[in-house]
């Protein structure tokens, strides 16, 4: 008798990237393992490392599909305080949508990082200091162009809406409705300057 090998499971890597984006929104990288991955996606290890590489590829190619799927980001080609006020409210709506997992993945992905992983903490932190810089100068061209008064600190302008920002992510995190993200994102705006 001849034994004849089935084919591999087969899965939709679209699907099985959107299940582990959720897992290490909800998680962060160092709570989830490879067995959670697995389980969370239906496939064998192996499959895994044939679609997406090892752990830390599958955490990156998840934030970037959090960022394009489910991630709030500053426009700047908006004029300035329209594109704060945009990127606040978004932030209120999706980071407590009940839909999905509360906050943002590239703020919270990587609290806390053991040793080993201090490498994916950095490189969530690059992310997020080079958004922080896209704001910072339109920030600064808005004080040339006249939308800010002159001598308004755009670089602390920046931070502090990238800080009002990451606090809305882990106020979500702790259970803050969108109704209370909505009221903190009102108030955030009215620190803009006149």
């Amino acid at each position: 008798m001849e034994v004849t090998r089935g084919r591999p499971r087969s899965f939709d890597r679209a699907e099985a990237l959107d299940a582990a984006t959720r897992l290490f929104w909800t998680r962060g990288y160092d709570a989830v393992s490879i067995a959670d991955l697995t389980t969370e996606l239906g496939i064998s290890a192996p499959s895994l490392y044939a679609a997406f590489g090892d752990k830390r590829a599958l955490f990156f190619e998840s934030v970037d599909h959090f960022g394009m799927s489910y991630g709030v980001a500053f426009d700047p080609a908006l004029p300035a305080r329209d594109g704060i006020e945009r990127l606040v409210r978004d932030a209120a709506d999706t980071y407590a949508d009940p839909a999905n997992p509360p906050g943002c993945l590239v703020i919270s992905g990587a609290t806390n990082a053991s040793p080993e992983s201090a490498d994916v903490a950095a490189e969530l932190a690059r992310r997020r200091t080079a958004a922080l810089g896209v704001m910072a100068r339109r920030l600064r061209r808005a004080v040339r162009d006249g939308e800010l008064p002159v001598g308004t600190d755009a670089a602390g302008l920046a931070a502090f809406y990238a800080a009002t920002v990451q606090g809305m992510s882990q106020r979500a995190r702790d259970g803050a409705s969108p109704r209370e993200l909505r009221a903190i994102a009102t108030v955030a705006m009215r620190a803009w300057p006149a």
